[in-house]
């Protein structure tokens, strides 16, 4: 149980009382909180702290993108935080990620922590080849995916994020050393509403997914509990089945 409840994130883009009261209801079920920019902006450090404390891990989504000095000076700040998990831009480039890792593991070993996973994005699950030809990446999704993946993982990162429908690629490119990401998981008869690339947790992680995370399937469900087992279950079936 524990492999699937650490393997499900749950995306807490709520007010942070809110997020918190959500978080109390499916933690037998969620071992991880996503805190996204919306959180941080108006909370600050406090948003990890009230997940960090009450034994969550925290994946601290922050996607970084910025000269190498100021992304390392945050990636410190944020391995000192506790976070278990810190976003960047792959397209930021490999000086930069180089300075992601460097500084999350000087901030955690200020703490005597482990520092947080880098995990990469490579392209949005947002974005579609239209969205991308519209800011002058003419290549298919897939060949920009496996191109910044490929960086990322010279660069020494510790994961990766990418959808669902790239990850059994980006798996055969990067070995089992990495961690891979997905968000835009939803289950099975559920809406995409903004993501372009969905897929169904059990897909995701037959596919060679570590961490799925899962947003409004739970933060918008009647019974938040119940559709975070749900998914739980489902996980932990596919796990078993890899």
């Amino acid at each position: 149980m524990a492999a699937a409840k650490d393997a499900v994130a749950l995306a807490a883009d709520l007010p942070l009382a809110d997020a918190i009261a959500l978080y109390e209801q499916v933690r037998s079920v969620v071992g991880v909180v996503k805190v996204g920019l919306s959180l941080f902006v108006e909370h600050g450090p406090s948003a990890v702290k009230a997940f960090t404390e009450r034994g969550a891990r925290v994946f601290l989504d922050l996607k970084l993108h910025d000269i190498p000095n100021t992304v390392q000076l945050a990636a410190q700040a944020a391995g000192a935080l506790g976070a278990s998990y810190l976003t960047v831009h792959a397209g930021g480039g490999e000086a930069m990620l180089r300075a992601a890792v460097e500084g999350a593991a000087a901030g955690a070993a200020s703490r005597h922590a482990a520092p947080p996973v880098i995990l990469a994005v490579t392209v949005l699950t947002s974005m579609d080849d239209p969205t991308l030809q519209s800011v002058g990446v003419e290549d298919p999704m897939v060949l920009q995916v496996e191109r910044l993946a490929a960086l990322s993982a010279k660069a020494g990162v510790g994961g990766l994020v990418c959808s669902a429908r790239e990850v059994s690629e980006v798996r055969r490119m990067v070995g089992d050393g990495l961690v891979l990401c997905t968000p835009g998981i939803r289950p099975r008869g559920t809406s995409s509403q903004d993501q372009a690339r969905v897929e169904t947790p059990a897909a995701a992680i037959a596919a060679g997914a570590n961490l799925l995370v899962v947003g409004r399937p739970i933060t918008q469900a009647k019974e938040p509990l119940g559709a975070a087992r749900a998914i739980h279950d489902e996980v932990e079936a596919a796990l078993r089945s890899t």
